[in-house]
């Protein structure tokens, strides 16, 4: 159980690492982010968007409690990954940038499967 515990922590951080970081430079948007985005055919505004729920979503995963947010927030994360590896196929992008997001996908899913009890919507602790 101990080691189910370490590696559901080291997921999740990893991940909330990457979507905090992540959205500050979207809501920030500096040149070579913009440029990023250009290339990837979406307007300037976009990034504002999701940094904000890249933002909002890495600080739900590492919250204690919210458990319908939180998996609103998995939820979120999996399709803002899955949809930037779709975007970088669309363009023809190298494999780096379409794999990339798909490796923090299955992160994601780590963190999600491992997660205690005490972050699970359908557990037996939350009916009580």
């Amino acid at each position: 159980m101990k080691t189910r515990k370490i590696f559901y922590w080291i997921c999740t951080v990893l991940i909330a690492f990457f979507f905090l970081s992540g959205g500050v430079v979207d809501l920030l948007r500096p040149p070579q982010a913009l440029e990023g985005m250009t290339q990837l055919g979406y307007p300037a505004y976009f990034m504002i968007i999701l940094g904000a729920w890249k933002v909002l979503g890495g600080a739900v995963i590492l919250l204690p409690g919210l458990r319908l947010v939180k998996e609103w927030a998995y939820a979120g994360i999996i399709f803002d990954l899955t949809g930037a590896s779709a975007s970088h196929i669309a363009v023809h992008d190298n494999l780096q940038h379409i794999l990339t997001p798909l490796i923090l996908a299955a992160l994601v899913a780590a963190s999600w499967a491992l997660r205690p009890d005490s972050r699970r919507l359908d557990s037996a602790a939350s009916r009580a």
